[in-house]
C-alpha cells in the first residue's frame, strides 16, 4: 500500500517538504559534507589529520576505518527520518549518491550492512542500511552479503549518552555464516561508533580480516 501511496501521490522533498523531487537540489546542495581534515580511524572531523582523536583513543574499535558522507544535522536528520521512518524508499538512491560522491570505495570484497530490528523493519517496511549496502555495492561493482542479525530487538538509542549506547548493543549483533577477508559495513547514522563496532566485531569472528564502515551521516560533537 505504501509504494501505491508513493506513485500516486505528488513527490514532496524530504527535507523541506516542497513538492517535486524525493530531495530537492537546494536541501542537496545544503547538506554539509564531511571532508579532510577527519580522523584516519573513525572520521570525525577536526582541525587537522589524526591518527586517532579523542573521541575514539583508547577504545578497542574492530572495524579498521569509518566514513560518511554528510553531517547528521537537522537537515540531515529530516532525510534519515522520512526513509526511515515513513518508508521514502526512494531516497536510498539519492542517499548513496552523497556517499559516492564525498566517500573513496573501500578495496573490498563484498558489503554488508547493519542489521534492522525485525518487528520495526515489519511496521515500516524498508530496511534504509540493506537499501544503501545494495546501491553503494553496485557502484563499486562488489557483491552484497547478508550475514549479520540482530541476536534481540534493542531499546532506542535515541537520547541515550555514549557509554549507554555502546552497552546497550554490545553483544546484540551475530554473524550467521563465514564472513569475507575484507568486507564494508554500511549503516545510516555514525552516532557513538556502537553499533558499527558490533558489527565489525561480529564479522571479525566469523573470519573477516579487515572491516571498514560506511554511513550516509555523522554526528559531529
Amino acid at each position: 500500500m505504501r509504494r501505491v501511496l508513493e506513485l500516486l501521490l505528488p513527490g514532496r522533498c524530504a527535507v523541506c517538504a516542497r513538492p517535486g523531487d524525493a530531495l530537492c537540489d537546494g536541501c542537496r546542495a545544503a547538506l554539509v559534507r564531511l571532508r579532510p581534515p577527519l580522523c584516519e580511524r573513525c572520521g570525525s572531523p577536526g582541525p587537522w589529520p589524526v591518527r586517532r582523536c579523542a573521541e575514539c583513543s583508547g577504545r578497542r574499535l574492530a572495524f579498521a576505518r569509518a566514513r560518511s558522507a554528510i553531517v547528521y544535522d537537522e537537515g540531515a536528520r529530516r532525510l534519515v527520518r522520512a526513509w526511515k521512518e515513513h518508508g521514502r524508499r526512494t531516497l536510498a538512491a539519492h542517499a548513496a549518491s552523497l556517499v559516492l560522491e564525498v566517500v573513496s570505495g573501500p578495496e573490498v570484497e563484498a558489503v554488508t550492512h547493519v542489521p534492522g530490528d525485525p518487528e520495526r523493519a515489519r511496521e515500516r517496511g524498508v530496511v534504509p542500511p540493506r537499501a544503501l549496502a545494495r546501491e553503494l555495492a553496485h557502484a563499486w561493482r562488489v557483491p552484497t552479503v547478508d550475514v549479520l542479525r540482530r541476536t534481540a530487538a534493542l531499546p532506542r538509542q535515541r537520547g541515550l549518552g555514549l557509554d549507554e549506547r555502546r552497552r546497550n548493543v554490545r553483544g546484540s549483533v551475530v554473524a550467521t555464516t563465514g564472513a569475507p577477508r575484507a568486507v564494508c559495513v554500511v549503516d545510516d547514522v555514525y552516532t557513538s561508533g556502537a553499533t558499527a563496532d558490533a558489527c565489525a566485531a561480529a564479522l571479525r569472528r566469523a573470519g573477516a580480516r579487515r572491516v571498514e564502515v560506511v554511513t550516509l551521516a555523522r554526528a559531529v560533537r
